[in-house]
């Protein structure tokens, strides 16, 4: 079934970020070996607790700064949305997202694995999706605790 028909039209509210942040590239694997590599830094540092002014222990992973569209460079954060953008610890980014129309594709299954094949059908049905490429994300919350059999919600801008 197309990603297209899995997914719904949705308004998303403009949010604040605080995280930690990297460019890559889907070229030749490499934004596997870069975004996993931030993931470990953010729970072996435990940076979740170091955001100030923290909405809740949701997670973002954040896609955005295109370069062009899934095949060029962009930047990655991997945060938690925040009340303020006062306070950013060292090392830490601070980002404001405009919000607007999105399309909102819950990935299901073993994670990361349910993810990442999730995304691999969105790149093959890229041009039906109609992408904005402005900043799609992805939200980690109570049901991506269980990697086995977990849920991650997508969100791509439209």
């Amino acid at each position: 079934m197309s990603i297209i028909q899995n997914s719904e039209p949705i308004q998303v509210k403009p949010f604040l970020i605080i995280g930690i942040t990297i460019r890559t590239t889907n070229q030749g694997g490499k934004s596997s070996q870069d975004i996993g590599m931030l993931w470990q830094r953010f729970h072996k540092d435990q940076l979740i607790h170091k955001i100030p002014n923290k909405r809740s222990n949701t997670v973002y992973s954040i896609y955005t700064e295109y370069e062009s569209d899934y095949q060029g460079e962009y930047t990655s954060i991997i945060g938690c949305q925040v009340s303020s953008l006062e306070e950013v610890p060292a090392g830490m980014v601070a980002k404001t997202f405009t919000g607007g129309p999105y399309r909102k594709i819950t990935a299901r299954g073993k994670l990361p694995d349910a993810i990442a094949n999730c995304w691999q059908t969105i790149w093959k049905e890229d041009k039906q999706l109609d992408r904005a490429y402005t900043a799609d994300f992805e939200v980690y919350d109570e049901r991506a605790a269980n990697f086995e059999q977990g849920e991650v919600d997508i969100y791509l801008a439209v």
